[in-house]
């Protein structure tokens, strides 16, 4: 596993998966939950576990939009080391 600042990347059984760092904090609602490094990705949840999870659907979705947004753009990757 490589931590690199808001994400790391693991390799497991072949496969390739990212990490993303969240930050939770507990409101009078529950838990709300957020991730640093993709700006206006956040939920929530009763508890800090149900928060986790949900997390996960927003990060997906995030993820699918900027995909879908970008799609017609002509894009460039770069590597960080």
């Amino acid at each position: 596993m490589v931590f690199k600042g808001y994400n790391c990347i693991e390799e497991r059984d072949g496969k390739t998966s990212m990490k993303y760092k969240v930050n939770m904090k507990e409101t009078s609602e529950g838990y709300a939950i957020w991730v640093p490094g993709l700006p206006g990705c956040w939920s929530q949840g009763k508890t800090a576990k149900e928060a986790l999870e949900n997390i996960k659907d927003a990060i997906q979705a995030y993820l699918e939009t900027v995909d879908e947004l970008s799609k017609d753009k002509e894009s460039h990757y770069v590597e960080v080391g």
